[in-house]
């Protein structure tokens, strides 16, 4: 150093120019090194330098950063990366009172006694400084320099109250998201800056605060480290801090440092507390207000000449005291440690054999524990690194390529994101080494790639969660008195000065439920102004929409597309729904009447056209007596009837009151009665809809997912719902109804009274196992009874193995017996209580009604549920799961509904109380029954003749 050159100490307080000061007096030499206390200020700083000299001439130098260009002449560092051997003309240190910090003070405190330029050395920093300096640097001069603005206490304000321009300041992570989610909600969100952020994600959080985009910042105390912010009014929410041993509260100096980043230049600044943070004592506001702090008078040091011969005496020399009373050594630094720890492990102190191992391995540990997990965590990761680099000479860059894939993921929250960063950071600083990775232009954009990603996303997922866009720039509007401009786009999103606001579903404003109650107010009058035309222009689309855009829920919900326009209520009966239409207010009764017209159009066509069959035998006047009441019992039930419900009507009614039902394609089944027609899914849909409404139900039952046979029979269910499903319930499942009356078909070819076994027809027609089909008997009234077998079948044999067997010619196969146990069910008739088998006992004695006088239909007989032929076996057995085609296949024997012979009798007249599918036939030599069913069919024949 030029004996002549000048050291200078530019001390004060904050708000005084001294870094304005040093960039000014650097400039002005050829070559110049400044020393920053953060990577953010240091970002800062060499983006002024550049915009002055351009980057051609400027390097920028961090643990995690290295940019240097080949004609470097000014250098911008972190104070721990500053180069102290390229003899620079100028050289500067900035915040030189962090020499009494107890984690970095010893770094401070080196460049403090060593750190000088060839012509000028500048220390700016606090004026408690002085007298540390003065003692340990005789030579200095010192340069006091004053406050541009007033600085005063405002007491304590709670942060709803706080005016804006405000940086509210936390000292931990919790807290300060506690308090930036507090200011979202009250005041539109804010800036977010801690000392972890990435330059580039704190660069961004600074420009929302410098843009006006918000009006608060909240901060560590990072803030008070050289961060030029327009801040007004400074609240601390604590006065304590833990310091990364313990919670210790803040001194007056470093709350002094904080407080004066309010008032910038000429403009004065206020300070104060809020939220829990009790109020400051007058002695500690005149220290604040007036920047006079005690000095002070003793600096952190370490020992900078490092013995390298071994990593015991590195230790001894780490650990030397300090012979000058200005000095004590400071805490022991995490390099320190980590050293220590891997220095005790055996196969550390087997590698590390000289000087150069020990070297490196110092190297190593000044790794800085970025991610911050464990310090065993960290002390493993330092060992890895210490291996390849002795082994290999540097990092594996497959192994560092895998490092860098797990983390480079930008997906996540705000805590996730900050721990990717944290963890880039370690391969930033290895990357940034010389020598310690391959293709080190590589790795360092690579790794900076990353970082910029993380940090971007990082930056997003600040300003999603701590600034809502909408509200800050709605009471900047209206702090303003000005009108807001509401638009409302092709998807129904509203807008309100460009922001968000909610979305118009249907006919109903959906407003965004994060605006406050004040704002929500003023958001939903603004969107209203918006929307009446909108409700207009729907209105008429919505009139001259096809049907196909609209459709109604299993909950009675009308929609159209996707949104909710209406509900279906309680008409005068079943088949007349009305409907009530889901319509803002404030869009008015004409666009409300529209929308219920259009509504309870589509309701009448879907009804018409799923019940067209029902609907016609309703409207037949053709119907009269007996024939007329059954087809009004129809239409109240939908189109589905269970026969014992209606036993008694089905007698009552005569051959031509059944055909004129079955033009209609009524089909008088075994257990039900029903239009086929309507148990296709889509009316099935719509009848249980329709019932609901009719019974008033809070909750409609769903309708069974369409094409099943059979679905599970619930205990709580009750039987009408599977009824209007399409579903007659036996056993564990219900069974849809027109594969039951096939199932009956075929039932009534066995002899129940002997025991028949199930065939593969009715296994197929149910689609059941044996054994659900044996629940299934049993739910109808049958008695299974489980047996085995055996079967024989016959099989090619296989060829024999093993040295003596004889093999099978070719061109013939062996052939063998095998015997399996086959299981099977033999199911006979056997109801609970068996019914007698004349069900009319009352009327026995009455003569039949071939033989009264007039000639007339035989009165129907309860279902028999012991077998028989008779049933329904004219007009219902060709229906077989003919439901599609609507009506019976067969009128009488032979012919269509209605067209058959005059005097042939209604199949139903041979029912008797059993189904006589369940019936034996009578053997021929037996004596005709006159009661029975087939006797009657006989009888009826006879009389012909």
């Amino acid at each position: 150093m030029n004996a002549q050159a000048r050291i200078a100490a530019v001390l004060g307080p904050t708000n005084t120019g001294k870094t304005h000061y040093a960039i000014e007096r650097m400039l002005a030499h050829r070559t110049g090194v400044i020393g920053l206390p953060l990577r953010l200020l240091a970002r800062e700083v060499y983006d002024r330098i550049v915009a002055l000299r351009g980057p051609s001439v400027v390097a920028l130098v961090t643990g995690e950063e290295r940019i240097v260009p080949e004609r470097a002449q000014y250098w911008v560092c972190t104070t721990e990366a500053m180069p102290q051997e390229i003899g620079a003309d100028f050289v500067a240190v900035d915040e030189i009172q962090l020499c009494a910090d107890p984690e970095r003070g010893h770094i401070f405190t080196d460049r403090l006694l060593r750190a000088r330029g060839l012509h000028e050395t500048l220390l700016l920093g606090s004026e408690t400084m002085r007298p540390a300096i003065a003692a340990l640097v005789p030579k200095a001069q010192f340069l006091r320099r004053e406050r541009f603005s007033a600085l005063s206490y405002t007491g304590s304000k709670k942060i709803s109250r706080l005016p804006a321009r405000s940086a509210l300041i936390s000292f931990s992570v919790e807290n300060l998201y506690a308090i930036a989610e507090l200011i979202r909600r009250q005041r539109g969100g804010c800036a977010v800056v801690m000392g972890a952020l990435s330059p580039r994600t704190r660069n961004a959080q600074v420009a929302l605060y410098q843009n006006g985009d918000v009006d608060f910042i909240v901060a560590t105390d990072a803030i008070g480290m050289g961060l030029n912010l327009d801040i007004g009014h400074v609240a601390f929410s604590a006065t304590a801090k833990f310091d990364g041993h313990r919670m210790r509260s803040l001194f007056p100096h470093e709350m002094g440092q904080i407080a004066g980043r309010a008032g910038r230049y000429m403009q004065p600044g206020t300070f104060g507390v809020t939220g829990e943070a009790r109020p400051f004592d007058e002695d500690l506001v005149e220290a604040l207000e007036n920047h006079r702090f005690r000095p002070i008078d003793r600096l952190q040091w370490r020992n900078p000449d490092l013995d390298f011969g071994t990593a015991d005496r590195l230790i001894a020399a780490l650990e030397a005291a300090p012979a000058n009373e200005w000095l004590v050594r400071g805490r022991e630094a995490d390099d320190l440690r980590a050293f220590k720890a891997l220095a005790d492990l055996p196969d550390i102190r087997r590698r590390v054999q000289g000087p150069r191992d020990v070297r490196l391995l110092w190297d190593v540990c000044r790794i800085p524990d970025f991610r911050s997990i464990s310090s065993g965590e960290h002390v493993s990761l330092l060992d890895r690194i210490f291996g390849f680099l002795q082994d290999q000479g540097h990092v594996p860059s497959d192994w560092l390529a895998q490092q860098i894939a797990r983390i480079d993921r930008t997906q996540g929250d705000i805590d996730t994101l900050s721990k990717r960063l944290a963890y880039v950071r370690t391969w930033t600083y290895i990357a940034q080494r010389s020598g310690w990775v391959d293709d080190e232009s590589h790795w360092r954009g690579e790794t900076r790639a990353v970082e910029d990603r993380l940090s971007d996303a990082l930056h997003g997922a600040l300003t999603q969660r701590f600034v809502d866009r909408r509200t800050s720039v709605l009471l900047r509007r209206l702090k303003q008195k000005e009108s807001l401009v509401a638009e409302v786009n092709d998807k129904g999103e509203v807008t309100v000065e460009g922001e968000f606001v909610g979305r118009l579903e249907g006919f109903r404003f959906r407003q965004d439920a994060s605006a406050t109650p004040d704002e929500a107010k003023t958001l939903r009058q603004a969107a209203y102004e918006s929307l009446r035309p909108e409700f207009h222009l729907r209105a008429d689309r919505f009139y001259n929409a096809p049907d196909t855009e609209l459709d109604f829920t299993e909950q009675g919900g009308l929609m159209w597309g996707t949104h909710a326009v209406g509900k279906l209520v309680k008409g005068a009966d079943a088949m007349k729904p009305q409907v009530e239409p889901f319509v803002d207010e404030e869009a008015g009764f004409d666009v409300a009447e529209k929308v219920r017209r259009r509504l309870q159009h589509f309701i009448d066509r879907k009804v018409a056209t799923q019940f067209e069959p029902l609907l016609n035998l309703s409207r037949d006047e053709a119907l009269t007596g007996l024939a007329r009441g059954f087809a009004f019992r129809l239409v109240e039930n939908l189109g589905v009837l269970p026969r014992e419900t209606v036993a008694e009507d089905v007698k009552s009614l005569d051959q031509e009151a059944r055909g004129a039902l079955r033009k209609h394609g009524v089909r008088f089944g075994q257990y039900t009665i029903f239009q086929p027609a309507l148990l296709k899914p889509a009316p099935t849909r719509l009848r249980l809809v329709l019932s609901s409404l009719a019974r008033g139900l809070d909750e409609f039952p769903e309708s069974p997912p369409p094409g099943l046979v059979t679905i599970p029979n619930l205990p709580d269910v009750p039987k009408d719902y599977y009824t209007l499903s399409g579903y007659h319930p036996a056993g564990a499942r219900a069974i849809r109804i027109d594969m039951l009356e096939r199932l009956a078909d075929l039932l009534r070819t066995q002899d129940s009274r002997a025991g028949f076994e199930a065939t593969a027809d009715m296994l197929s027609i149910t689609g059941m196992t044996l054994e659900q089909f044996a629940d299934l008997m049993a739910g109808l009234g049958y008695k299974g009874e489980r047996g085995e077998r055996e079967k024989v079948r016959t099989e090619v044999a296989a060829p024999a193995e093993g040295e003596g067997a004889n093999p099978i010619p070719e061109g013939e196969a062996a052939m063998q017996t095998v015997t399996e146990t086959e299981v099977f069910f033999t199911f006979t008739w056997a109801p609970k209580q068996r019914a007698p088998r004349h069900p009319r006992p009352e009327r026995r004695g009455e003569p039949r009604a071939d033989q009264q006088g007039e000639r007339g239909p035989r009165p129907e007989k309860p279902a028999r549920h012991d077998g028989g032929k008779g049933g329904e076996r004219g007009g219902e057995r060709g229906d077989k799961d003919k439901s599609a085609r609507g009506g019976d296949r067969h009128g009488d024997r032979g012919g269509k509904p209605g067209k058959g012979k005059p005097h042939n009798r209604d199949k139903d007249a041979r029912r008797d109380d059993k189904p006589r599918s369940f019936e034996s036939r009578p053997q021929k030599n037996d004596r005709i029954d006159p009661d029975n069913p087939f006797a009657a069919a006989l009888m009826g024949l006879r009389d012909k003749i």
